[in-house]
């Protein structure tokens, strides 16, 4: 059960208008490695961990997502604040206004919809894992990109926008390498007990295996 708490992990304070910005962070949103597919994909997985443990780990990381997916929100919302449709059309949002207005919608910088067909539920916890964090790191590498489309203009229009985004990005890259030094901890954990059961079930084969010998 989930409880909806009016307070975001970091605070959003974001003050200047960035459309440009706005139309590469949307991206961090609905895009293929966003926050709205991340808290998904590990809500998801989390159901077929083997264990009490692995289960909780991916619950939680799931719910820390849907945190991000809010925050990027707000940014989006505060980047295009009061902005108009020629404003709009200027920052390359000419079709996503039209169709939108300024609200954010589920789809990359591309304007590609969001989808669900590239997320990993293959039935093993090891290949979901890798996928896992192998999302995570083009999601870092999105967050640097759109810095440096947010970089190209002045720095008097956006040094309030890039020091909050810097700021979350340097935030959620802590929490991404704590996340993936659990889930790599995790991993080992799981192909431990693997190699665990094939060892018992080798050493078991071999015993019926003597027994067998003997009565024959």
């Amino acid at each position: 059960m989930y409880k909806h708490i009016d307070m975001t992990w970091y605070p959003i304070d974001i003050k200047k208008k960035d459309l440009k910005f706005a139309s590469v962070l949307v991206t961090q949103y609905g895009g293929p490695a966003g926050e709205l597919g991340a808290a998904l994909r590990y809500l998801n997985q989390s159901f077929y961990m083997p264990d009490e443990k692995g289960r909780k780990l991916l619950t939680d990381i799931g719910t820390e997502e849907l945190g991000h997916v809010e925050m990027i929100c707000m940014m989006y919302d505060a980047l295009t604040k009061n902005a108009t449709a020629e404003e709009m059309k200027e920052a390359g949002l000419a079709a996503h206004y039209a169709q939108h207005g300024r609200e954010i919608f589920m789809q990359d910088a591309n304007g590609v919809p969001f989808n669900v067909n590239n997320f990993g539920a293959l039935g093993d916890c090891l290949a979901d894992l890798s996928e896992d964090m192998a999302a995570e790191e083009k999601a870092r590498e999105i967050i640097d990109e759109a810095l440096k489309t947010a970089e190209t203009k002045k720095r008097e229009a956006l040094l309030e926008a890039k020091e909050e985004s810097l700021k979350t990005k340097n935030e959620l890259e802590k929490e991404t390498k704590e996340r993936r030094a659990e889930l790599q901890r995790y991993e080992k954990r799981v192909l431990a007990k693997e190699e665990t059961v094939d060892k018992k079930a080798e050493a078991l084969e071999k015993k019926d295996s003597k027994l067998n010998a003997k009565e024959a």
